[in-house]
């Protein structure tokens, strides 16, 4: 039954896209959550046979358009992130939910350093450290996303 239950990672998915550009103020946008990365990183936690690197690929092209960037940058930027918890899965989903956010907030970490390297290539961004602030905002967010898409997932039996 669970088996078509695969439309929630999909709603996920699109979420993630859209709260990925939904307006926030000035002052909260250096700090924007790393949705989309988010959401996929829960499902490869808890169901990595429905995640592959090709589709995550495809999110990042999505979200290049979305954000009209150099096109390649995110989805290179999520594949790496989706590669490397596709790599520590085995041993992230047995962490503790603080711990899962340590290893988040590295993880994030390298990878808008990737975005931010991808970015001076292009032109586009001074280097500086703020560039990581959506890797803690997205650590410390993690809990309750996580705890949120649990609950989903259970409730709609999805596995």
């Amino acid at each position: 039954m669970g088996e078509h239950n695969g439309w929630l990672i999909w709603a996920s998915y699109l979420v993630g896209l859209l709260l990925s550009v939904a307006p926030m103020p000035d002052f909260m946008e250096l700090g924007r959550p790393l949705w989309l990365a988010m959401f996929i990183t829960y499902w490869i936690l808890s169901v990595p046979q429905r995640v592959s690197l090709t589709l995550t690929w495809l999110l990042g092209l999505a979200m290049d358009v979305l954000y009209g960037v150099l096109l390649g940058q995110h989805a290179l930027t999520l594949t790496l992130i989706a590669f490397l918890m596709l790599t520590l899965q085995q041993r992230v989903r047995m962490f503790p939910l603080w711990q899962q956010s340590l290893v988040l907030l590295v993880v994030f970490g390298l990878a808008q350093l990737v975005q931010l390297w991808l970015n001076a290539l292009a032109g586009n961004r001074p280097p500086t450290l703020v560039f990581l602030l959506p890797a803690l905002v997205s650590a410390l967010l993690w809990p309750w996303v996580f705890t949120a898409l649990r609950s989903l997932r259970l409730r709609f039996n999805v596995n």
